[in-house]
């Protein structure tokens, strides 16, 4: 399998010039919040390997926030932020990407610091790319290739059984049969094709394998001082979580509207937010530590479909900025925001909570688990209040959910299996 990478470009915007760089960014768009594939500024359509990529200018709008701490609003920068999930590696990446749109890559970066046109521009997006501290893929190894493919299949399979309504009622193994017949001619007449699955790079599976092994090994090395510092740890919090400011008023109806409108134009949607972690180490190295484990769950757990009980996300990134006092966080998902927030307070609130509750103005929480998302509408409100308006979105499969992509990928693997049980044929045709 090709495993999927990230480029997680940020850098810093020069004085003065956000608004220019902002209606730039505009310009790439077919309509307010969907980006044209063909924008002559980075066209999406000839990157057949991205499945998401977005373009931020993250400008915090809850930075005064810190004050309920008694601390002076910090002086930081507003940044863009060039996120893209793509299928194999950064680098063969980066080329790919620089060689298609190296005009319009100069055109955007030339609003950002250190950047001049004499400057080496592979060398310097790679220079400002950050590792994410967290990273979810829904399906490891399912490719760009894959998915279009196995989207051309289900199509195929749909017009063949509407041409003939006779043909739904065959007999399963006969249907089934024959299908497999119509769909090796439309492949031998160069009109279908199914890739087959290439090998897994040997360096990602040796590197893989070491961090499954390596992140037990260094827990179990440090059990006892965990353990030691498990009372001091549990002191700290609740110390924390009872005079911990929750800053959580309603929304601005105007910004609210200016966030909706790029939302909801396809059955799948983008979130950007950006906020301050509370101040000192404490709730810091809590919130690292956090997501480190969270990562190394994301890497070799929930990677089949699913984050916890949640099946709706396609890509997830929590980046750190300015020293680790503020995070950064983008996603991709099916359905509207409501309905992406209520799926995680009724599934996993115990999640947002260990994360988010070291955000300034959470919820509160108790024992960090409890409580904070539960509390459902200041929750919302909180979420929206720290959601950044993004200028450029684009989907490399517009129309398919994550549980489209699964169906397609289990349609394919029915047709490919000549001998499948009488239940599991039943279970194959309702795919259909």
């Amino acid at each position: 399998m090709i495993p999927q990478a990230n480029l997680t470009f940020i850098a810093p915007i020069k004085a003065g010039r956000v608004d220019d760089l902002r209606n730039l960014l505009l310009s790439m768009n077919r309509v307010r919040g969907v980006a044209d594939p063909e924008n002559t500024l980075i066209p999406f359509s000839q990157l057949d390997e991205v499945h998401f990529a977005r373009l931020v200018i993250l400008d915090d709008p809850t930075a005064s926030d810190v004050r309920a701490f008694h601390l002076p609003l910090p002086n930081y920068p507003i940044y863009l932020a060039l996120f893209c999930d793509f299928d194999g590696e950064l680098d063969i990446f980066l080329t790919k990407l620089v060689n298609c749109s190296s005009a319009g890559l100069t055109q955007i970066f030339e609003h950002c610091e250190g950047f001049s046109q004499n400057v080496d521009l592979r060398a310097w997006i790679k220079q400002h790319h950050h590792e994410p501290a967290t990273s979810y893929v829904n399906w490891v190894g399912r490719t760009m290739l894959q998915v279009r493919e196995e989207a051309a299949l289900r199509l195929a399979i749909r017009t063949w059984l509407d041409a003939e309504d006779l043909r739904t009622k065959l007999p399963l193994r006969q249907l089934h049969g024959e299908l497999r017949a119509y769909i090796a001619s439309e492949q031998r007449a160069g009109r279908l094709r199914l890739t087959p699955a290439p090998e897994t790079p040997l360096r990602w599976e040796i590197r893989n394998i070491a961090h499954l092994i390596g992140v037990p090994l260094l827990l179990l090395l440090l059990l006892p001082l965990l353990i030691v510092y498990a009372p001091f740890f549990i002191f700290q919090l609740r110390w924390s979580e009872r005079r911990d400011p929750e800053i959580a008023p309603r929304p601005d109806p105007a910004y609210a509207n200016q966030l909706a409108i790029l939302e909801d134009h396809d059955v799948t949607n983008q979130f950007s937010a950006f906020g301050s972690v509370k101040p000192g180490l404490f709730r810091r190295w809590t919130l690292v530590y956090i997501l480190w484990l969270i990562n190394y769950t994301t890497r070799h757990i929930f990677n089949r479909g699913r984050l916890a009980r949640v099946t709706t996300i396609h890509f997830a990134h929590w980046v750190f900025l300015d020293n680790k006092k503020r995070l950064f966080f983008a996603s991709n998902y099916d359905g509207s925001l409501d309905s992406y927030m209520d799926d995680f307070i009724n599934k996993v609130a115990f999640g947002l909570n260990v994360v988010f509750s070291n955000g300034i103005g959470y919820p509160t929480t108790n024992w960090l688990v409890l409580d904070g998302a539960k509390d459902e509408q200041k929750f919302k409100y909180f979420i929206r209040r720290h959601e950044l308006p993004t200028e450029v979105w684009y989907n490399g499969h517009p129309g398919l959910t994550a549980l489209d992509l699964q169906r397609n990928s289990l349609i394919r693997q029915g047709l490919e299996n000549s001998a499948m049980s009488d239940s599991q044929l039943q279970e194959w045709v309702q795919l259909l």
